[in-house]
């Protein structure tokens, strides 16, 4: 199985010993406290998780600006965006403090989700947050999901290592779906899996996902598939992950071979950050034990903010050779031919023009899941769009 990146081992944050466990949350009653943006919540639980790899906690400004600008720590550590804690004027209730207890905005009470260890205590200037959007973002226009979220959590930076305590809601909302890295390496290891072709998704899969999971399990004779759907936070109007993981279950159940997929989910708020969040899906995806992983037309992208590729050029262009060890798959966009009767890369059939293709916005696809109408066989299989369609109607009763 491929390496994690950056260590021989994975080194997940989180304290697997019950005992050690139990007396950290003790100490946590006694220590001062600060509750933690979503976001922030969001990145401990992928530290703790080993997905983070090989982090040990908050990154300080040097650090986050450097993996902006360069996609490298202070010390040569490649990661390809900013793991930071920011907040707002709780910086003052914990000034001095050298240990603190990281409370989960996202659970009822708020309970202790990480104890940290405080290195420092940075006010981030006006200028670096936006250094730090545009290089992430390649945007800082406030409608974009993404660089709203990421300018709105405070200008205060905590950074320092941190123990995790528990996964925040994912454990117990999605018990079936919500896997650690080093829990999708186990599942794997036992299976006998040792060449792995991951997919990404915060949307259901319809057939063009389905078959470019195929293609790609085929093209580089893979042992299985891991479809890793993204738990935590969305922009509004997106499809809640329960709905989403019936979806995709139904689907791996009734048309992939047995023993061929994992269906797992991590839990993290997303970016939209096109290009950057695309390459850290990939090093994420080799802390899981991944030797390939699929990157498309618009990965991770929202609106016209991103080119339909730029997601992979990053890979090719600005990503340092050597800096993963994960393979990138590049698909083109995927759809039906009629000619063919198939599901196809567009970039295999150059004889095709738009019209021999069944292809259906979003938002055609929205209405006719609202109204009760099945999209076509052709584009999402009938018992995924009968799920689609209970979903959307509950929604405008």
């Amino acid at each position: 199985m491929i390496k994690p990146h950056g260590s021989k081992t994975l080194n997940p944050l989180y304290v697997m010993d019950p005992k050690i466990r139990a007396e950290l949350a003790k100490e946590a009653i006694e220590l001062p406290s600060i509750v933690v943006s979503s976001a922030a919540a969001g990145n401990a639980v992928m530290l703790g998780g080993g997905y983070f790899n090989p982090l040990t906690g908050f990154m300080n400004v040097a650090d986050a600006m450097s993996c902006a600008e360069k996609m490298m720590t202070t010390k040569g550590i490649f990661f390809p965006v900013p793991i930071l804690n920011m907040v707002k004027k709780e910086a003052a209730r914990i000034k001095g403090a050298k240990r603190i207890a990281l409370r989960d905005p996202n659970v009822a009470g708020q309970p202790v989700l990480a104890i940290m260890d405080v290195e420092d205590i940075e006010e981030v200037t006006a200028d670096q947050m936006k250094f730090m959007t545009e290089k992430v973002y390649r945007t800082t226009d406030m409608e974009h999901p993404g660089v709203k979220a990421f300018n709105t959590v405070g200008n205060f930076a905590i950074s320092g290592p941190i123990k995790v305590l528990n996964f925040s809601y994912f454990e117990l909302d999605f018990p079936e779906t919500f896997r650690t890295a080093y829990q999708i390496r186990e599942e794997m290891q036992k299976l006998g899996w040792e060449k792995v072709v991951a997919f990404q998704t915060r949307n259901p899969m319809h057939r063009a996902h389905e078959e470019l999971c195929r293609m790609a399990y085929n093209d580089v004779k893979a042992d299985g598939i891991l479809i890793h759907m993204l738990l935590g936070r969305l922009k509004p109007g997106d499809i809640p992950a329960d709905v989403r993981d019936a979806c995709i279950r139904k689907m791996v159940e009734l048309y992939f071979e047995p023993n061929t997929v994992l269906i797992t989910g991590y839990g993290f708020d997303m970016l939209y950050a096109g290009p950057r969040e695309a390459v850290l899906h990939a090093l994420f995806r080799q802390n899981c034990g991944c030797t390939h992983f699929i990157v498309g037309r618009d990965h991770a992208g929202v609106g016209d903010y991103y080119g339909p590729f730029d997601a992979q050029t990053i890979f090719t262009e600005e990503v340092p050779k050597g800096a993963l060890e994960i393979e990138i798959y590049m698909a083109d966009h995927t759809a039906w031919s009629k000619k063919l009767g198939r599901v196809v890369m567009m970039r295999d059939v150059p004889d095709h023009t738009k019209d021999d293709f069944i292809l259906l916005s979003g938002t055609k696809v929205r209405a006719m899941l609202s109204e009760g109408q099945a999209p076509p066989p052709e584009f999402s299989r009938p018992e995924v769009a009968k799920i689609l369609m209970a979903y959307y109607q509950s929604t405008v009763k």
